[in-house]
């Protein structure tokens, strides 16, 4: 074959092998934009609720929040304008109650809220150079706020009462 002729066919090879990649990458971000959002919230409701709740249940024996949590709340945390033990309780408190309520989809966006602001006061007093881990925290929680917790909700059940 003589060099402009092996160019053409070259470049034929890689137009094909190009239009096959974009054929390919366009059929997955076909099947990408028909993913229902109520089936990606429940999963961003599901996984913030993971992390607050393992988190929580660090905190208690049994019933009983640890003597270890009020140590490291007065000791480590040492969130300002609180007494230690009182931030102790609300906080294993929350980290119970709003992650059960979001995983059930019942006040969503109360609870997504709550755990928002739990968010900042843990990136801003707490820990700030876990900053990238409370970002992921905070875009899912701000989805759940500004989108509500999808059709698959006890909230989306009483807002379709209510509007019958």
């Amino acid at each position: 074959m003589t060099e402009p002729a092996q160019a053409i066919n070259d470049n034929a090879s890689t137009t094909s092998e190009t239009t096959g990649l974009r054929s390919s990458v366009g059929k997955v971000l076909d099947l990408a934009d028909r993913l229902p959002n109520g089936f990606i919230v429940l999963f961003l409701r599901l996984g913030i609720a993971g992390i607050f709740f393992r988190s929580g249940q660090t905190k208690v024996d049994g019933f009983t929040i640890t003597d270890s949590t009020i140590f490291l709340f007065e000791e480590e945390y040492k969130v300002p304008f609180l007494p230690p033990e009182l931030a102790a309780y609300m906080a294993t408190v929350a980290e119970h109650v709003f992650p059960v309520l979001l995983v059930i989809g019942l006040a969503s966006r109360l609870s997504a809220g709550a755990l928002l602001g739990m968010t900042l006061v843990i990136q801003i007093f707490v820990y700030p150079n876990l900053w990238p881990d409370h970002a992921l925290w905070a875009g899912a929680l701000l989805f759940i706020i500004a989108r509500g917790p999808g059709p698959l909700a006890l909230d989306h059940l009483i807002a379709r009462k209510f509007k019958s």
